[in-house]
């Protein structure tokens, strides 16, 4: 019953949303012949009876964990013409604020009835520059969908090591993130980010959880593709929060630990090493680099804490240098700095970068910066460092814009 009277309470919005804003197109399309008044009135509020059947599919489908994603697509670019319509209106209203003051001084000053009953007409130039304003988040949503998705980037870093042993100086390292395989509309486009990450001829490649969205079910199909990743030196995962199927109202807690059971053996299906609270000594020319891999842990209260870094560390060198795979990057402040100084990299993820915001030459921005204050890229204090991964997939909106889906390449120098 919430469900349906959230549901009413929204739609009844955004009806006085398009009543307001249409009195502004029909305005500026005054002018226009009949066909494209029509045209646009269709399309206007066609994307409105577009977002309110996704909003029922979304309800139908999301107890079972999975939506389909041509409903994501129509919801998003729905989401993106509703985003417009609000602009729109508050452009009308500071219109309409204008034309009662100008009724007002008109029969303030005038002091004559027939003046004072004139009506005050809309600016068409207003009405015209709000709506083409107005378009702007539909065309950017589909731009990101459309064009940013799947827009593979490799950002190269060098990670300079104190202790590593010179064996490893030289290491190239491959990480990505959060891939999320419910969400893909494109195989082909992920086909060609697996080639890409195989042509960097990583040593060893690191996953960092969020293989799926929600259930195992998401890797039918999948497995050829992700299994194209390997490495000399394996190829090494750990799981994300949305991993262990919490944001799904299971038949039973049998089910959902055996959709658990079902994402750990899709990752030895696909040949790589899980670590799930243990770690792996790498081995070259007799000497050892630990790798380390903790389930999701989270100083973030509303996202579980299933990882146990002690456990994870329990035998292992003291002293040695340590690489540490953590899917959400608050850990790393939390757990990791001062208490754990063996462990020089932290690898994770998580954040996606919001997928959206503006990365220039030294300068990045996204709103997830006020949740996590280290968001995306390589963040160092003293001799520790974190990188945060941008993400490979997405989930929700089914693009990016802005801030690309990433494949990290890292070379690891002894210092």
């Amino acid at each position: 019953m919430s469900r349906i009277l959230i549901l009413l309470a929204i739609a009844g919005l955004l009806i006085l949303i398009d009543f307001y804003a249409f009195q502004g197109l029909k305005a500026a399309t005054q002018g226009f012949s009949v066909f494209w008044q029509r045209l646009f009135k269709g399309l206007f509020f066609g994307f409105s009876g577009i977002l309110l059947i996704t909003m029922l599919l979304f309800i139908f489908f999301r107890d079972s964990g999975i939506i389909p994603m041509v409903f994501t697509i129509m919801a998003s670019l729905s989401m993106g013409s509703v985003l417009g319509k609000i602009f729109y209106a508050i452009i009308l209203l500071f219109d309409d604020a204008r034309r009662g003051i100008a009724w007002i001084s008109h029969k303030a000053l005038s002091g004559s009835e027939a003046m004072a009953g004139e009506a005050i007409t809309r600016s068409e130039f207003i009405a015209q520059a709000g709506a083409i304003t107005a378009a702007v988040p539909l065309i950017t949503i589909g731009y990101g969908i459309a064009n940013g998705a799947h827009d593979y980037r490799v950002r190269e870093r060098e990670l300079p090591l104190s202790g590593l042993p010179k064996a490893f100086d030289g290491m190239k390292l491959v990480q990505i993130s959060d891939i999320h395989t419910g969400s893909f509309w494109s195989k082909k486009a992920v086909l060609a980010g697996m080639d890409l990450l195989m042509e960097q001829k990583p040593d060893a490649v690191f996953f960092t959880g969020d293989i799926v969205n929600n259930v195992a079910d998401e890797m039918k199909g999948w497995t050829e593709v992700f299994s194209k990743i390997k490495a000399p030196l394996g190829v090494y995962s750990t799981l994300g929060n949305h991993d262990y199927g919490d944001y799904v109202q299971w038949s039973s807690p049998q089910a959902k630990r055996q959709n658990l059971d079902n994402v750990l053996q899709a990752h030895k299906e696909l040949g790589w090493d899980l670590l799930l609270n243990e770690h792996r000594k790498l081995r070259v020319d007799g000497e050892e680099l630990t790798v380390v891999g903790v389930e999701n842990w989270s100083n973030k209260a509303r996202f579980p804490k299933y990882g146990d870094l002690n456990k994870a560390l329990q035998g292992t060198d003291k002293g040695a240098v340590k690489l540490l795979l953590s899917h959400d990057p608050s850990h790393w402040r939390a757990q990791v700095l001062e208490q754990n100084p063996d462990i020089k990299a932290t690898f994770s993820g998580h954040t996606h970068g919001m997928q959206f915001g503006v990365e220039i030459a030294g300068f990045k921005w996204s709103p997830v910066k006020y949740m996590y204050p280290e968001w995306a890229d390589l963040y160092t204090e003293g001799n520790q460092h974190l990188y945060v991964n941008r993400g490979f997939g997405y989930i929700g909106y089914p693009g990016r814009i802005g801030i690309l889906p990433e494949i990290s390449l890292f070379t690891l120098k002894a210092v």
